[in-house]
């Protein structure tokens, strides 16, 4: 489905004169010190890898807040990268996936990640503002077109600017992952324009764009992390959510909810994070296992998720969920109560995003 931005977001931030991107694909290493010991150095990057001797032995342990589903996407990330390093490291490296939020939400994790006491994490882009505030200009409302337009967008020298200000505080962003188009489900009624979110308590990401863009649909916007959601939809905490399909059918959203809009109202990244002086400390050849498993994962993951979709919308209405497809809700209304958000962040985010839109 083709996620449009309207011709009158565009020239709002037209006017303004572009600079220059100037940046490559930020380096995976740097010269950061290791609380590790120092690994050997003694192979060239450019070895094959799988059962060199120059590989250190090491368990990475990776958390993310999804379920150990067979339908979870941050899952299938972390198996298939799992699978793929301990593979090309002959079993020397073992991947330890701590699922289901076990070891606190994204936000928290992310912290811990900065600081050093938990070794890499997948998370959305909602936490990532504060360590990277960059990344802010990807959550805007109906900015990028399709799934192609963001994986130009993340995968390209924007997503180096952003994995490069990650690194000046202790985070190195080893791939952009995905979450996919985001939608409105909660329990009062159908939502086909913003008015039909007056007065409605939506749980959003802890994201300022985000809380933004819903306080302007009409909805009272409330944050909290992914591990509370499902508890307060069920006690009336909050009315609904908005998330992607990847989210809300393995997370049984459908179970607490009744409606669900295919509104695809911003498209919604994911990140795979290590801590940069434990990454620092690797030798350059498992640098690259580490590097290239990612990546390998990064495109199966955006591969399971596309291959999923039909099943997850079906999976809600066999469960009883009312869906409104992307044909049926005033997706022109979104786009025109967004406007405003674009002008308050235009300062501060209009240059990047003119660079997002100017992506081909």
């Amino acid at each position: 489905m083709k996620k449009g931005i309207s011709l009158a977001l565009v020239g709002l931030l037209a006017a303004g004169s572009l600079v220059g991107c100037g940046s490559k694909p930020a380096e995976q290493s740097s010269t950061g010190g290791s609380s590790q010991p120092a690994p050997s150095n003694n192979s060239s990057g450019g070895e094959k890898s799988g059962g060199s001797s120059s590989i250190e032995e090491v368990t990475i342990a990776v958390a993310h807040a999804t379920p150990d589903s067979e339908t979870s996407h941050y899952h299938a990330f972390a198996t298939k990268f799992k699978e793929l390093v301990e593979k090309n490291t002959d079993g020397k490296v073992k991947i330890e996936i701590h699922p289901n939020g076990e070891l606190g939400g994204e936000r928290e994790a992310v912290e811990a990640v900065q600081i050093g006491t938990l070794d890499a994490t997948i998370t959305s882009s909602g936490p990532v503002g504060n360590f990277a505030p960059l990344s802010n200009a990807f959550d805007f409302p109906f900015l990028f077109r399709d799934k192609a337009h963001a994986y130009k967008v993340l995968d390209g020298e924007l997503g180096a600017e952003v994995s490069k200000q990650l690194e000046s505080v202790g985070i190195v962003n080893l791939a952009w992952a995905e979450n996919g188009f985001r939608n409105i489900t909660n329990n009062k009624r159908p939502i086909k324009k913003p008015e039909d979110l007056q007065g409605l308590k939506i749980r959003t990401m802890e994201n300022k764009v985000h809380l933004d863009s819903f306080k302007e649909f009409g909805a009272a916007p409330t944050p909290m992390a992914i591990t509370e959601v499902f508890t307060s939809m069920q006690q009336g905490v909050v009315d609904g959510e908005e998330n992607p399909l990847s989210v809300i059918v393995p997370q049984k959203f459908y179970e607490v909810q009744k409606y669900m809009t295919l509104s695809g109202h911003f498209y919604s990244p994911a990140l795979f994070v290590i801590n940069k002086s434990k990454f620092d400390g690797f030798s350059p050849e498992l640098q690259k296992i580490l590097i290239d498993a990612a990546t390998a994962s990064r495109d199966y993951e955006r591969e399971f998720i596309a291959n999923l979709e039909d099943k997850y919308i079906q999976t809600a209405k066999d469960s009883g969920m009312e869906i409104l497809t992307a044909s049926e809700y005033d997706q022109a209304a979104f786009q025109k109560a967004s406007e405003p958000i674009y002008k308050k962040y235009e300062a501060e985010y209009g240059e990047f995003i003119q660079k997002i839109l100017d992506t081909k």
